[in-house]
Order: C-alpha cells, then sequence, then structure tokens
C-alpha cells in the first residue's frame, strides 16, 4: 500500500509552527501533534498506563485515573535515569499511534507531524524532510507576551534558553519557514505544499 510523504515542522516556542500546521489543515493535509498526542495516550491507552504505574508507581495517576503531570515532573526532574525510562515507554506506543495513523491517510499525498524535539529525516524515524520554522527571538517573545501577558519578559527568555538552540534546529532542516513579519507567510507554505504534492503524486 502507498503511503503519504512524512513531513516534520518544527520550531522553538512562538516561532508559528502551530499557525503553519493550522494552514497545512486548511489545504487538507492532515497533521499529527505528537506532543498533544502523547499527553492524550498517556490518558487513554491503558497499555501506557500500566507501562507508567510500572515505572513510577500507583501516584502517577490519580483516582479519577488521570494522569498526575505535575507529580510524574516532580519526580523526574532530577532524576535523569527515571525520565529516561518514562521516554523508554511513552515512545513505542507515540511511534505506534503515529505508524497506524499514516496507514489512515493512504489517501493524502504527504502528511505533516508537528514536534517541539525531533530528529533530522532519516535520522531512526519515518520522516522523510523536515520543516524548520524560525523566527527571531524578539519577535518570538513579542508573541508569546500578546497570548499570555502575565509572563515577564526574562520568564520567556528563560525557556527559550533551556530549548533546543535555532543553530541546532536548523541543522535538522530540508526547508524553513521565515515567519518573521518581513515576509508573507502563507506564500512560503503553498510553495511547499505544491512541491510535495507533485513529488508524491496519487
Amino acid at each position: 500500500m502507498k503511503t503519504p510523504l512524512q513531513i516534520g515542522v518544527t520550531g522553538g516556542i512562538g516561532s508559528g509552527k502551530s499557525v503553519v500546521c493550522r494552514v497545512f489543515e486548511t489545504l487538507g493535509i492532515p497533521v499529527y501533534y505528537a506532543d498533544e498526542r502523547a499527553k492524550w495516550l498517556t490518558e487513554h491507552d491503558p497499555i501506557l498506563k500500566a507501562d507508567i504505574v510500572r515505572v513510577l508507581g500507583g501516584r502517577a495517576y490519580d483516582s479519577l485515573g488521570r494522569y498526575n503531570r505535575t507529580w510524574v515532573a516532580s519526580q523526574v526532574f532530577a532524576e535523569p535515569a527515571l525520565l529516561n525510562q518514562l521516554n523508554a515507554v511513552i515512545h513505542p506506543r507515540v511511534f505506534a499511534d503515529t505508524a497506524r495513523w499514516v496507514t489512515e491517510q493512504a489517501d493524502k499525498p504527504y502528511v505533516i507531524k508537528e514536534a517541539a524535539l525531533m530528529r533530522a529525516a532519516g535520522d531512526g524515524n519515518t520522516l522523510d524532510r523536515v520543516i524548520v520554522v524560525q523566527a527571531p527571538a524578539t519577535v518570538r517573545i513579542g508573541r508569546i507576551r500578546q497570548r499570555d501577558p502575565h509572563r515577564s519578559v526574562q520568564e520567556i527568555q528563560h525557556i527559550i534558553d533551556r530549548q533546543v538552540g535555532d543553530d541546532e534546529r536548523l541543522q535538522l532542516a530540508d526547508y524553513v519557514l521565515l515567519n518573521d513579519e518581513s515576509q508573507l507567510l502563507l506564500p512560503q507554505i503553498v510553495r511547499l505544499h505544491e512541491e510535495f504534492s507533485s513529488a508524491h503524486p496519487l
């Protein structure tokens, strides 16, 4: 069975990667939001829930069966080995969920996978290409403050500093979308849409 091209989209906080993904969706392209999907699976996948309890114990879920995210974060924050164990049970379930989702999109020329953390296409993943959404730090800080005015510039800068750096992200890029407000984003996305659609015609 023919599978669609798999295109990764990544970018730092405030870069506009969510906006980019929404544009692809309006062009009729399915988008898999890996981070949101991972959160959903931790609440609803019985195999994953059992694995998480095996790694972290019963307190990983509250009495209603909801993932106790704050408690889990406090446990793994200073314990890299524990975090690795947790990721080792979450990642395979997300990978399997993604693979199933891709097979359901067989009628599409390509699909988009959105994630904050990503490796280069073909680097132990199923991606064919990676798009990096770029914007200067000042623009990103302005956007984040607009949607979350309670956060200080220092706080936002701290989040940016903790993320993968722009240079490191650019090393993954097969394509770069500049979302710096000095040039139009939509024509850049449409150009890629046309390229991906013609590269993998149905």
